[in-house]
């Protein structure tokens, strides 16, 4: 994600500019740095917009206005020396409504990366009182903190941490399992206090791995997400130098997978011939890759999106996502575990005298609306015409 910088195949070939009725509507504007959108469960009307400096602000989707008060102020506690620091992800308890739990994940001013907990007594506003660090680890370099975090269908807590930064992960964490880097985790924080891993999880009776890793071998997941109608996982994961990639595990299978890196960048050996080498048994290639480059069939950083499963009949099944650099959207739909009648959307989804800037993130309300976040300061809502 948010970073610098070709597996160009027949496919590429087949690319269809999509004529579908839709176009986008802005929702709100004037965020600084916006990277994450969302809403709790139940609710409705509201959208919750997270900035990267460390502040989130509640909106009124219908009018774009916002409460004059922040949701969460973390913004003295998160550093943003470095481009991919910041305030990243945000996770809604599935009962917030209720218990008004909820997390966020952000590079502190140690260079750490935190998982805290959070109360809002009224949801509108936090006590930071209630501040519990669940979890925290060394980040190591400015880059590749990954940082999303969400609910998975399991009510269980997921994490997706980047390789610990800098290039061709040079402390080899993303094949390595006594670390947290370069993985996804997977917690139970169903306890009042702290958390537990959870007795499913692939590796909590290995002694020589962490108990939290769900899944391994990701390089940066800029953006997971979980298809509300199947469960099914989905990772945008940031490539080195040459490709950028889309994985996805139906659901029930991505327990203790191995996506690869740093022995691989998408579906190729990596280059660098002190970290490539071939597919580890077991592993799985991505479902999509692209090259690097400005092209229509291009770019440079992606950002994984969603399984579309809103009221827009011309996207329904198609994983909308796009490119953060080369500010592209893009859809396929997943056929036999590749993808298949791939679509590019850039043009229809313009805002009217403008142009959608540096896709940080695409978002889901309650109705499954997909929302489109720009790192300039709007947030866009995807309609039908």
């Amino acid at each position: 994600m948010l970073r610098k910088t070709s597996i160009a195949t027949a496919f590429f070939a087949t690319i269809a500019v999509s004529h579908a009725g839709i176009g986008v509507e802005q929702v709100a504007k004037g965020f600084e740095r916006p990277v994450w959108a969302g809403v709790p469960k139940g609710i409705k009307g509201k959208l919750w917009v997270m900035e990267q400096g460390g502040k989130v602000w509640i909106v009124d989707d219908k009018t774009g206005e916002h409460e004059t008060e922040p949701f969460l102020d973390v913004s003295q506690d998160v550093t943003r020396k470095g481009n991919e620091e910041g305030l990243l992800g945000l996770a809604f308890a599935p009962d917030f409504a209720k218990s008004g739990r909820f997390y966020v994940d952000y590079t502190d001013k140690e260079k750490q990366t935190r998982i805290v907990r959070f109360t809002s007594k009224d949801g509108k506003t936090t006590d930071h009182a209630t501040e519990e660090i669940i979890l925290k680890y060394p980040s190591e370099f400015e880059n590749h903190n990954g940082g999303w975090i969400a609910f998975g269908p399991d009510n269980m807590l997921y994490i997706g941490n980047g390789d610990g930064g800098a290039g061709d992960d040079p402390n080899k964490h993303g094949q390595a399992l006594d670390t947290l880097l370069a993985k996804i985790l997977r917690i139970d924080v169903s306890p009042e206090k702290g958390y537990n891993s959870p007795s499913d999880n692939p590796f909590v009776n290995n002694k020589e791995a962490k108990p939290e890793i769900w899944a391994y071998g990701v390089r940066n997941p800029w953006r997971c997400s979980f298809d509300r109608e199947t469960g099914d996982f989905w990772i945008g994961d940031v490539g080195q130098n040459r490709w950028e990639e889309i994985d996805c595990m139906p659901k029930g299978t991505a327990s203790g997978a191995n996506f690869g890196w740093s022995l691989r960048e998408a579906d190729k050996q990596n280059p660098n011939d002190k970290r490539g080498g071939p597919l580890p048994d077991g592993a799985t290639d991505p479902v999509y890759s692209y090259n690097h480059g400005m092209k229509e069939n291009e770019g440079l950083s992606v950002t994984g999106g969603y399984v579309y499963r809103g009221p827009i009949k011309e996207l329904q099944g198609r994983y909308v996502f796009g490119d953060y650099q080369n500010p592209r959207i893009w859809s396929f739909e997943l056929k036999n575990g590749k993808a298949s009648d791939f679509k590019d959307h850039t043009k229809e989804l313009q805002p009217e005298g403008g142009r959608i800037n540096l896709i940080s993130s695409f978002a889901e309300d309650n109705d499954g609306n997909l929302l489109i976040v720009d790192h300039t300061g709007p947030i866009y809502r995807v309609k039908g015409n």
